[in-house]
C-alpha cells in the first residue's frame, strides 16, 4: 500500500550552521498511529514543522497523501491537521466560532453537520457556545484537536497532545485518538510520556541528534531490544551474591529476598536452567520465580544513550 506520508533524504541546517535533521527517510502507513520519540532538541518538532509546511527543509522530498509539500503545497496542507504543543486560540471566541473559522481558512464550504460530529466526538458539543477562556486546560486541548479536524484532514499530527493534562484526562485523550484512527485518520504523535506510545502506537520511531535511529513495530521493538528479567524469590535472604554465581548477571533486590537475573530472551540458551541448577548445588533455596520484560521506557533510554 502506498504510504500516506513519504519522507526521503530530509535534512535541515539552520543559518547558524546547526544541523537539526540529517538525511531522514521515513514512510508513514495509511491508518496507523505512529509515535515519534526523542529527547528535547532531537528534531521531532522540526520534522513535523517541515511536513506541515511551517519550516522549509534544506534537502529532501516529502509527500503527504500523494502531494509534494513544495510543488503542491495547498493540496498537501489540506490533507494535514496539526495540533501544536502550545494552546493557541482566541480566548474570547466561542468553541463553535473557533472551529468554524478554522474550517474556512482552508477554503472549505460551511458544513455545520461535520463540525457537530467533530465536537460531539470530542465531548465538546455541550460547550460549543462557551468562550475558550472559560474552559479547562484539557477542554482547550480538545478544542485544538477539533480545529485541526475541522477541514477533514486524512493526516493528524499531535505534538505532545497530553502535555499538562492530568492522568484521567490523558486516558480520555488516548480513547479520542484511537477513535480518530478508527475513522481512517492517520495519527503521528510526539510525546514525552513513554507509556503513551506504549499504550497507543502501532509503530515507533526514535530520533536522536537529528537522526532517525530506529523505526519498528512496537511489539517487534520490545521483543528485539527488550531485556527480560528472572526474579528468584529466595527462601532465605542473602547479604551478598555467592561467589559461585559470579559468572551470571545478577543483582539482589528487596533487601536480599530476591535474586534478579537479566537475560536475552532471543538467545538460544538463556542460561536460566543452568542458573537454577547452580543455585541447587550451592544450597540456595527459592520459593517462586517470575519473569518480566523491559518496558518501552527502558528501551527508549538505552537507545537515546546509544547503548542499544
Amino acid at each position: 500500500m502506498q504510504p500516506i506520508i513519504s519522507i526521503k533524504g530530509l535534512s535541515k541546517t539552520y543559518a547558524g550552521g546547526f544541523r537539526a535533521l540529517k538525511a531522514i527517510d521515513l514512510d508513514i502507513r495509511r491508518g496507523e498511529i505512529f509515535a515519534l520519540l526523542g529527547p528535547n532538541g532531537a528534531g521531532k518538532t522540526t520534522l513535523i514543522s517541515i511536513v506541515c509546511g511551517i519550516v522549509n527543509s534544506t534537502e529532501g522530498v516529502v509527500t503527504a497523501d500523494g502531494h509534494d509539500i513544495r510543488r503542491d503545497f495547498r493540496a498537501a496542507r489540506a490533507a494535514i491537521g496539526l495540533v501544536p504543543q502550545e494552546l493557541a486560540t482566541d480566548a474570547f471566541e466561542t468553541v463553535w466560532a473557533t472551529v468554524r473559522f478554522s474550517r474556512g481558512l482552508f477554503g472549505k464550504p460551511a458544513d455545520p453537520a461535520h463540525l457537530e460530529k467533530v465536537l460531539r466526538s470530542l465531548s465538546l458539543w455541550d460547550r460549543k457556545d462557551d468562550k475558550i477562556m472559560t474552559l479547562s486546560g484539557g477542554m482547550k486541548r480538545r478544542v485544538m484537536i477539533a480545529k485541526a479536524l475541522s477541514h477533514e484532514p486524512t493526516i493528524l499530527f499531535l505534538d505532545e497532545p497530553t502535555a499538562g493534562v492530568d492522568v484521567e484526562l490523558r486516558r480520555e485523550m488516548w480513547a479520542v485518538v484511537r477513535s480518530l484512527r478508527d475513522t481512517g485518520v492517520t495519527i503521528i504523535l510526539t510525546t514525552h510520556y513513554i507509556e503513551e506510545a506504549e499504550e497507543m502506537a502501532d509503530r515507533i520511531g526514535v530520533i536522536r541528534g537529528g537522526e532517525l535511529i530506529v523505526v519498528e513495530e512496537k511489539a517487534a521493538l520490545m521483543r528485539k531490544l527488550g531485556r527480560r528479567q528472572l526474579t528468584v524469590h529466595l527462601a532465605q535472604p542473602l547479604a551478598l551474591i555467592p561467589a559461585g554465581l559470579a559468572g551470571y548477571e545478577l543483582t539482589l533486590a528487596d533487601g536480599g529476598h530476591d535474586l534478579v537475573y537479566a537475560f536475552d530472551a532471543q538467545a538460544n540458551d538463556t542460561g536460566i536452567a543452568e542458573l537454577l541448577r547452580r543455585l541447587g548445588e550451592l544450597g540456595v533455596g527459592y520459593r517462586d520465580l517470575r519473569t518480566d520484560q523491559s518496558s518501552l521506557e527502558e528501551i527508549f533510554v538505552s537507545l537515546v544513550r546509544g547503548a542499544a
